[in-house]
């Protein structure tokens, strides 16, 4: 089995890992690991939603509209 290190991790992130971990009742590496491997085995949504629209004949010219939002750091302390 690999293994990887992680520097740098925000100190409130390490702590939210941590009280997922015990409500899940493990360790805080097998939460990670848990995380990691949902996130890795997940599809991926824009290549489904590319192949959807090639399947009913593609979406040129579709306009795009653009992002207005702010992206927002939530603390869940």
């Amino acid at each position: 089995m690999s293994s990887i290190v992680v520097r740098g991790l925000d100190e409130a992130v390490k702590r939210q890992l941590a009280k997922q971990a015990k409500e899940h009742g493990r360790s805080m590496e097998a939460e990670v690991r848990d995380i990691l491997t949902k996130a890795a085995r997940r599809p991926h949504v824009g290549l489904a939603l590319l192949a959807a629209a090639q399947d009913v004949g593609g979406a040129e010219g579709l306009t795009v509209p653009e992002r207005d939002d702010v992206a927002r750091w939530v603390d869940f302390e």
